[in-house]
């Protein structure tokens, strides 16, 4: 008879759980969360709830609506319950009680989830990876990760995030605002948890020890970063060129390389890094004493390293050799960087026309081919590079400088690469071969133009007229034809030409000076081509041939003459 006393006061029962209610809206509100239902959605974000209220209040984090104030201390939230919760902190109540290990909690369902790290008990698993956790919010943070969700936007940059939390610390980098001060210190952090963390330096406490070697860690993230070196696990993977990585922070600078992004940036010289360290170390350049001073060329270094490695430059020192095709090196990085050719990979791709390169600096300056960038000017004569090194090579033009010098012929060179390529000359060294013909050639670069004749590739084109070029120099005099420049002028008669070359050649004819000898007869002239032509005299070679008649001829000219 009583029980029924209970049975009218409460008549809807749930039939999954036989969970009672007093009225019908608590009893269907209920049977969603066994049902899964939610009917109520958000019109912002899409979000669904099973009870309206729970939408009303999560309508708040968009509209940033914090109608329940603190009276301590001014703090605001959209939540009557926080509100409730956050007394606690000045009040210094906490009620509930663990009975495994007595830590207090201001709520119940502080003190429910806590409870599961004695119990083991973790009830609320993804559906998508079957990873558990202890309570539901851990859960929900989680699926975001699957669903890529970043509900909490920063006002100040779009920046979104997947907790709101994380949102609040980030805000901090836009505020300056750092609350958690260390005692000893007082260093000063935007989250309590780098204050923790911080901490443990003065205590000297490394409380999350390696199982394999029993090195401690201040942070678990910390220790998890270190237990890759033993398992061998590299989880975050280059999606440009699949090279792996153990941290993801390596992962983001790697990236770089790749996308041509250098944040850091040297406000002595414009240089620029992918990390902080790397400008921190160039910027001793600036500021260190430089004690050691080269012999040759003047050129002075902070560090003894730096000089003996620049003295190869001038010795011709090459002590790192290729065990493919027994080239040699001055320096072991640059070997490094050759073995890539035998490799065959081209990690470094354009995004605009997939053309791929071996260094990230050449996908730079490739770059600017499409950007027409060029932001390095000269303060002389106003010509405009697309990288600093150019820059510098041009400086050198007007301050006379050439501390570079060949010691078979004292010919002098403004950059160390220019006085290598002409040693080839001495050497009669022509390291690079086309695959396709045989001949060789002194330096990459020739090669690569000289592939450009078995191909028919022409990238460079003239937007004037369309006409295209294998060369980027020769677009750049193409270009003259259109704008009438002709910026090399002769000295002695006023005379100017669109290209230096036909500026020294045009000085000969002042000087009188023949300098290309026949070796066969000795006779001088003024230009190379010219010698050349001259040679097929002694040689018999005549390379053009009539279409009509087959009779061959030295000149091309001589063919269009009859």
């Amino acid at each position: 008879m009583h029980l029924k006393l209970h049975a009218r006061n409460t008549p809807y029962q749930c039939s999954q759980c036989n969970k009672t209610f007093k009225c019908k809206s608590d009893h269907l509100s209920h049977m969603r969360k066994h049902t899964g239902e939610r009917p109520f959605q958000c019109s912002i974000c899409d979000k669904a709830f099973s009870p309206n209220n729970i939408l009303k209040n999560h309508i708040r984090v968009h509209t940033g609506e914090r109608p329940y104030k603190c009276s301590q201390c001014e703090r605001a939230y959209s939540h009557d319950i926080n509100l409730k919760r956050h007394m606690m902190i000045h009040t210094g109540e906490r009620p509930y009680k663990c009975n495994q290990c007595g830590k207090v909690f201001i709520c119940n369902s502080g003190l429910m989830s806590h409870m599961r790290i004695h119990t083991g008990e973790r009830p609320y698993g993804c559906s998508q990876c079957g990873k558990a956790f202890s309570c539901r919010s851990g859960l929900i943070k989680h699926i975001r990760i699957h669903t890529g969700e970043k509900p909490f936007r920063c006002s100040q940059c779009e920046k979104a995030f997947s907790e709101y939390r994380t949102l609040k610390t980030h805000i901090r980098t836009h505020t300056g605002e750092r609350p958690y001060k260390c005692s000893q210190c007082g260093k000063a952090f935007s989250h309590n948890i780098g204050l923790i963390c911080h901490t443990r330096i003065h205590t000297g406490e490394k409380p999350y020890q390696c199982s394999q070697c029993d090195k401690g860690f201040v942070n678990n993230t910390n220790l998890i970063r270190h237990m890759r070196i033993h398992s061998g696990e590299k989880p975050y993977k280059c999606s440009y060129c699949d090279k792996l990585f153990s941290d993801s922070k390596n992962l983001k600078v790697h990236l770089m390389k790749h996308t041509g992004v250098s944040p850091f940036q040297c406000n002595q010289c414009d240089k620029a890094f992918t990390v902080n360290n790397e400008l921190n170390r160039h910027m001793t350049i600036h500021t260190e004493k430089k004690e050691h001073q080269c012999s040759q060329c003047d050129k002075a270094f902070s560090r003894k390293s730096n000089l003996t490695s620049h003295m190869k430059i001038h010795t011709g020192e090459r002590p790192y050799k290729c065990k493919q095709c027994d080239k040699t090196f001055s320096h072991h990085s640059v070997l490094k960087s050759h073995m890539k050719i035998h490799t065959g990979k081209r990690p470094y791709q354009c995004n605009q026309c997939d053309k791929t390169f071996l260094f990230n600096g050449r996908l730079v300056s490739h770059m600017t081919i499409h950007t027409g960038e060029k932001l390095f000017k000269c303060s002389h004569c106003d010509k405009s590079f697309s990288n600093s090194s150019n820059l510098k090579g041009h400086m050198k033009m007007h301050a006379g400088e050439r501390p570079y010098q060949c010691s078979q012929c004292n010919k002098a060179f403004t950059a160390g690469s220019a006085l290598i390529k002409h040693m080839r000359i001495h050497t009669e060294e022509k390291p690079y071969q086309c695959s396709d013909c045989n001949e060789a050639f002194l330096d990459n670069s020739t090669l690569k133009v000289h592939i450009r004749k078995h191909t028919q590739e022409r990238p460079y084109q003239c937007s004037k007229c369309n006409k295209a070029f294998a060369v980027n120099s020769t677009l750049t005099v193409h270009l003259r034809t259109h704008t009438g420049e002709r910026p090399y002028q002769c000295g002695q008669c006023d005379r100017t030409f669109s290209q230096n070359g036909h500026l020294k050649s045009h000085m000969l004819t002042h000087t009188g000076e023949k300098p290309y000898q026949c070796s066969q007869c000795n006779k001088s002239f003024l230009r190379n081509s010219v010698l050349k032509m001259h040679m097929r005299i002694h040689t018999g070679e005549r390379p053009y041939q009539c279409s009509y008649c087959n009779k061959e001829f030295i000149r091309n000219r001589l063919i269009e003459s009859f």
